[in-house]
């Protein structure tokens, strides 16, 4: 055959995919909310068609390829197929996950599962497992499911640290878009601390955003770091301005972080709760301190109290004026927050986590600034459920 002839069927070939992706990328998702008043937030939907032994912080390995990354990790992702019937109508959507432990615990998306009837776990795209739904959380986008499978089948992905994501460092996507099973895509991590919203319509904070490519039939699947360590859940897109629903660079996933939190409970009680404090904060710098007198060189000033949470029961207020320090958005004036129950505080972090050790109804003690004058505060914590 010809050399002109070959490269004839490869453009011909190459055209027969783009519009195959493209007509699959006419499938709908659920508009999901907004970035600003011009983009548009989707959940990466799943594609139209008709003891948790792993969580624990892994010891760091660095400076893995993308080949490695797969090689090492694709075989703990999975393609997730949910069955529906609506009106007496059946349908199908396709979705992604990865296996976090031994006994056959999967974690996926809420949304990916979300109404069905019948759940089919398939690990190469020619076997299919029946998968039972141990519990889901709307609040977070998470499901956790269950598959009997013996252990030797199974390869549970390493669970990193979300905490530690920075812009720039490299980022690895396995899932099933548009129903092609184990894809990877690459990219960065182009912001961190985003926030996008949940299912039931709840805040899910500290997203991380990428430009690796993410499409429908993603859902669910791992974000993997360079060192094949799991940082997040693939969840949702922005479609941009023009509302198409294919991928434009603009990603988000949940953090690992959250949801090693959430699956854990589920894994245990069948549930999730979220003890809940109600404020949102910035963490001093030694600039910021400097600059504005304050009482303390660190500790978190309180931007946002949340209406009806125990927060706003207290007593604890937030900062009224705004200022910009180093290209950074501040709020002063508020209260200052630096101790819970007695523990000194000075990032966020350290509060997100003191605060996921207790459960609704606990009461905690915050050490605070309040005009000036250092007190103490308790707050019962609510549960953050919508």
């Amino acid at each position: 055959m010809g050399r002109g002839r070959i490269l004839s069927l490869r453009v011909a070939e190459s055209l027969a995919v783009a519009i195959v992706g493209a007509l699959l990328a006419l499938g709908g998702a659920a508009l999901f909310g907004k970035l600003g008043s011009r983009t548009t937030i989707q959940q990466v939907s799943p594609l139209a068609v008709g003891g948790l032994g792993s969580v624990a912080l892994q010891a760091p390995t660095h400076g893995l390829t993308a080949e490695q990354v797969y090689r090492r990790d694709s075989p703990g992702v999975v393609q997730i197929t949910a069955t529906s019937t609506t009106q007496g109508q059946l349908g199908q959507s396709l979705g992604s996950g990865f296996v976090i432990d031994k006994t056959g615990h999967v974690v996926t998306n809420f949304h990916v599962i979300q109404g069905a009837q019948q759940i089919q776990v398939s690990f190469s795209g020619r076997d299919e497992i029946n998968a039972t739904a141990v519990g889901t959380d709307p609040s977070t986008d998470t499901a956790v499911l269950k598959i009997d499978a013996h252990a030797r089948a199974l390869t549970p992905l390493p669970l990193g640290n979300s905490d530690a994501a920075t812009v720039g460092d490299p980022v690895y996507a396995i899932g099933n878009p548009f129903g092609f099973t184990r894809t990877l895509t690459t990219g960065v991590i182009s912001a961190v601390q985003r926030e996008i919203e949940a299912p039931n319509s709840l805040k899910i904070d500290h997203a991380i955003q990428t430009d690796a490519a993410i499409n429908h039939g993603n859902s669910g699947g791992p974000l993997i770091d360079a060192a094949g360590r799991v940082i997040g859940v693939t969840s949702q897109i922005s479609t941009g301005t023009s509302g198409q629903q294919g991928n434009v660079g603009i990603g988000f996933a949940i953090p690992i972080n959250t949801v090693r939190n959430v699956a854990a409970q589920i894994i245990s009680t069948g549930k999730a709760e979220h003890a809940f404090l109600g404020v949102g904060t910035s963490a001093i710098t030694p600039q910021l301190a400097r600059l504005f007198k304050l009482p303390v060189k660190q500790g978190l000033l309180v931007t946002e109290v949340d209406a009806g949470s125990g927060a706003k029961k207290a007593g604890i207020a937030p900062g009224q004026t705004p200022v910009v320090v180093q290209g950074e958005s501040y709020l002063i004036g508020g209260d200052i927050i630096v101790s819970i129950d007695g523990a000194p505080l000075s990032t966020f972090e350290q509060l997100r986590d003191a605060i996921a050790q207790r459960k609704p109804g606990d009461k905690v003690e915050l050490g605070l600034y309040h005009h000036g004058s250092k007190k103490s505060v308790k707050v019962t914590l609510s549960n953050r459920t919508g």
